[in-house]
């Protein structure tokens, strides 16, 4: 496979493993299984003092803070409500103190957020994704890494989606124009 990446300029970007969102249903992959491969890469880059970004949504029930696009999904109606821990990073990826924690309010973690000047700062060009929901949250921020011009590595088992027929046209069709899919295994082994 020959080398993938320099460690001194890749980090790992975790997207919105959190409570509310790893408590859904999730394919192809369970959503603990998504969370045992991420804080295992989560682990690994910490002991090579790598940088560690965890992106978590925030969740809001006020109108002002979320986008309401007229579309042809079809909804409840309702507003949604959510829980006190809603938006707390799953214990499994407890952050530590160099952990960089990226708050967003939309599907992509760029928009809107420092995440871009964080990751100059600490001279990173490549970044390892991994998260869920790998159709909307991971594409949405690996879409705008490739505008900005990070290379990228998708951890495909490292992310999961509502379906699996979601994770697979995004795994397939999406994700090789813009960079390279990789499993756990492979990123760990380069850092072992």
């Amino acid at each position: 496979m020959g080398t993938l990446f320099d460690k001194i300029t890749t980090a790992l970007v975790i997207i919105d493993l959190q409570k509310g969102i790893t408590a859904l249903p999730a394919e192809p992959y369970e959503a603990q299984a998504v969370v045992i491969n991420a804080a295992k890469l989560a682990e690994a880059f910490r002991k090579n003092q790598m940088s560690v970004f965890l992106v978590r949504v925030s969740a809001s029930s006020d109108s002002k803070d979320r986008l309401s696009p007229i579309t042809d999904c079809i909804s409840t109606g309702r507003k949604t409500t959510f829980s006190a821990d809603w938006s707390e990073i799953v214990p499994e990826l407890t952050p530590k103190d160099d952990d960089q924690i990226i708050t967003k309010k939309q599907w992509g973690a760029f928009y809107g957020t420092d995440l871009d000047l964080q990751l100059r700062r600490r001279k990173i060009e490549t970044i390892v994704l991994c998260g869920i929901s790998t159709n909307i949250g991971v594409e949405s921020t690996a879409r705008c890494a490739y505008e900005y011009g990070f290379q990228q590595i998708f951890v495909e088992d490292a992310m999961s989606a509502r379906s699996s027929t979601e994770h697979n046209n995004t795994i397939k069709t999406i994700f090789p124009r813009i960079g390279r899919v990789r499993k756990t295994q492979d990123i760990l082994a380069i850092l072992a």
